[in-house]
């Protein structure tokens, strides 16, 4: 089950959702709109190896935005950190960014009861496209849960994306053994 407005309101005043910044305006029927945060980054080597720590260069978006290209990855990162204690967070693009030909997320869109940080986007576009900083890019939707949780995100010793940043976090996938 999705939350409402009225749900999510009641569990931020709980503290099992934490929104900072807040604004009581991002809050949809049953979402809660984040924005594009100060920073991007895209990978130094043009081949990414996922047994290896591929390194990235972080950059600030400046006030006249910055264009995306076709074929580039972007890290981008959220500039709400969020914390949600007994929902299961979902990030999806908002339409009209998609509508720009804009994808935020590949594959991570899903977050962890016990994740608290900003969220790295995974950008790709298919047309060049400028964007810009606090731009509305997504919408987080939080559902319930059955049962207790036993291993919360930010408990677990091998979680790999625990430490809070204002900035996108290359793959951690070179952590894994495989």
């Amino acid at each position: 089950m999705i939350l409402t407005d009225q749900q999510i309101l009641a569990e931020i005043e709980q503290g099992n959702i934490v929104i900072e910044p807040y604004d009581r305006a991002c809050l949809g029927t049953n979402s809660y709109d984040v924005h594009l945060g100060r920073y991007l980054a895209t990978y130094r080597d043009a081949v990414l190896d996922a047994r290896k720590h591929n390194e990235i260069d972080v950059f600030e978006i400046p006030a006249e935005g910055f264009v995306l290209q076709p074929g580039t990855l972007y890290l981008g990162v959220t500039e709400e950190y969020t914390e949600s204690h007994a929902h299961v967070p979902f990030l999806e693009g908002k339409s009209s960014v998609g509508r720009l030909g804009i994808d935020i997320h590949a594959t991570a869109g899903k977050g962890d009861i016990g994740f608290c940080n900003t969220w790295t986007l995974e950008i790709s576009v298919s047309m060049p496209v400028r964007v810009y900083h606090l731009m509305p890019v997504g919408q987080l939707i939080y559902f319930t849960v059955q049962g207790n949780v036993e291993n919360f995100y930010n408990r677990k010793p091998n979680a790999k994306y625990n430490e809070r940043t204002v900035k996108p976090v290359e793959s951690m996938m070179w952590k894994n053994q495989f």
